[in-house]
């Protein structure tokens, strides 16, 4: 499928505001799934009405944590900022921006140990059994630096290249939360920057991304093949979704 169409609808449509569309579907299934993952207690239904209404009716004696409500929304607004900025060049600035727009008005942000709209200055790994070990935070800036360094200068930029990128950006791990979902969601901007396939890991892969994640190095092939299924799943909905054609002129 023409990755372009796919790119201009999702743009075009952010303007439009009518549900069930591409913009509407993308929107909602990676913000549930991406926070999912991190272990957000939210439905797709939830999110769904929280997209359209900024409201929802919970379950009888559910509990619903205020820094999941408000990650949620601040997720919207990270996919749309994502797309406001296609055209900018992949940046040190650009990821801590994200960052920022994604933990923006948590219980975290108040928190200086988590320090907010910069690089974590407390350790972190990723996982609690077989931990991944990550850059400190003395490394973060350099490493990081050197990871957008490279990926400019590839000379055509592929999907192994956004998987490895995503790979090294998670060891990384630059901030005290969000890395992950600033991860996937760069791994989106920069398929569709570069006319590949986009896609959106859903939280029923969880564990083959996880395992993928820490097997690169021995066997790259489980990140890869999940990134492949979760592409042909979100070309599948867009082939639905964008199945029309509009003169514009």
């Amino acid at each position: 499928m023409d990755v372009s169409k796919i790119r201009y609808e999702l743009i075009k449509q952010k303007e439009s505001n009518f549900k069930g569309n591409v913009y509407h579907f993308s929107q909602v299934n990676f913000a549930y799934n991406s926070n999912k993952i991190e272990g957000s207690n939210l439905t797709e239904e939830q999110t769904e009405a929280i997209f359209d209404t900024s409201s929802f009716i919970p379950k009888n004696n559910e509990l619903i944590q205020v820094d999941d409500l408000i990650e949620m929304k601040n997720h919207f607004k990270l996919f749309d900022y994502m797309l406001d900025t296609l055209d900018e060049p992949l940046s040190k600035e650009l990821i801590i921006k994200m960052n920022k727009i994604l933990k923006r008005g948590t219980s975290d942000e108040d928190n200086p140990r988590y320090n907010i709209g910069g690089f974590k200055v407390i350790p972190n790994v990723i996982g609690l059994v077989e931990m991944v070990k990550t850059s400190s935070p003395q490394e973060v800036e350099n490493d990081l630096n050197q990871l957008l360094k490279e990926y400019s200068e590839l000379d055509k930029i592929t999907i192994k290249d956004i998987i490895h990128f995503h790979v090294l950006f998670e060891r990384i791990h630059p901030f005290s939360d969000g890395n992950g979902r600033v991860g996937r969601m760069i791994m989106f901007r920069e398929c569709l920057k570069n006319d590949i396939m986009p896609f959106i890991i859903l939280d029923q892969d969880k564990s083959y991304y996880m395992r993928g994640l820490k097997e690169y190095d021995r066997d790259s092939k489980y990140l890869i093949d999940t990134c492949l299924h979760s592409q042909d799943i979100y070309e599948s909905v867009c082939k639905q979704l964008l199945d029309f054609e509009i003169n514009e002129d």
